[in-house]
């Protein structure tokens, strides 16, 4: 097993060939990421790291629970990191069925190590983007539950694209509480400018039915 930072980003590695493992193992290592192998898809599915920034990468066929099952246990679990497979016999129903369970990428073996690391490396910059996007969601939740109802209201507004004035009519208020109001808004949601707010909490604002 290849290491380097503890905070780099983690392959996980399932093929049931030393060789080949130990191989991928030192080869993905050169450009500091961090590996981890199995030989065995059971104890992988047992032992997978899910909190990991980083890509799986699976061998097609192997004995017992093959690649492919794997991936689609891996879908079913909810799992995040984009997955690569590899595999030496590939078809085009094995690739589909690979793309459908949710695959990022599909290589036959041998595969051309630039090909590979740039692959990996792409999956990657891809979790990493992915893992930063959940957690903004996350965040826009969390603060957006810190509403009142006639914040919310007054949100559900701006979003549908009314001014203060109309604000003010449809809800009944002045237009300076209902600017008081927007003030709070940006405030409470940490938006720096219209478009961010209601980029970040259109789809909030439009699925709450206090609005």
């Amino acid at each position: 097993m290849t290491t380097s930072t503890q905070d780099s980003p983690l392959v996980q590695l399932v093929d049931d060939d030393q060789a080949v493992r130990e191989g991928l193992a030192l080869l993905i290592g050169t450009v500091g990421l961090r590996v981890r192998t199995w030989a065995d898809p059971q104890r992988f599915l047992e032992e997978l790291d899910r909190e990991a920034i980083g890509t799986i990468v699976l061998d097609v066929r192997m004995p017992g629970v093959g690649g492919l099952a794997v991936l689609e246990r891996l879908q079913a679990l909810g799992t995040d990191q984009p997955v690569v497979m590899l595999t030496g016999h590939g078809t085009v129903e094995m690739c589909r069925r690979a793309f459908k369970a949710g695959a990022a990428e599909f290589l036959e073996k041998p595969v051309d190590d630039e090909l590979l690391l740039e692959t990996l490396q792409q999956a990657v910059r891809q979790h990493v983007k992915s893992r930063e996007r959940r957690q903004a969601d996350r965040a826009a939740r969390e603060r957006y539950a810190q509403l009142s109802g006639r914040e919310r209201e007054v949100l559900g507004r701006i979003v549908e694209g009314l001014t203060n004035k109309e604000i003010g009519r449809v809800l009944g208020l002045s237009p300076r509480t209902v600017e008081a109001h927007r003030a709070h808004l940006f405030d409470k949601l940490e938006a720096s400018s219209l478009a961010q707010l209601i980029r970040r909490y259109a789809s909030l604002a439009e699925g709450d039915g206090t609005a």
